[in-house]
C-alpha cells in the first residue's frame, strides 16, 4: 500500500488561511461604518392596560396564612 505523501499539507493550509483573511479583510472593508454614530430616538409607546391606573398584587402561595 502507498505512503500517502504529506509533504505540501503544511505550506497548502498556511496559503488557505492567508487566503481566507484576505477575504475577510476585504469583506470587512466594504462596510460603510458612520464617523459620529448618533442615538435613536425611540418614541415611548402608551399601551392602555386595564392594571395600568389601579394596584394590583400578587400573593405568593408562602405568604398566605396557613389553612388547617
Amino acid at each position: 500500500m502507498p505512503q500517502l505523501d504529506t509533504s505540501t499539507w503544511l505550506i497548502t493550509i498556511l496559503s488557505m488561511i492567508l487566503t481566507l483573511l484576505i477575504v475577510l479583510q476585504l469583506k470587512i472593508l466594504k462596510f460603510n461604518y458612520p464617523l459620529n454614530p448618533t442615538l435613536k430616538v425611540m418614541n415611548k409607546h402608551l399601551y392602555a392596560s386595564p392594571w395600568e391606573m389601579k394596584w394590583t398584587k400578587i400573593y405568593s402561595p408562602l405568604s398566605l396564612p396557613q389553612q388547617s
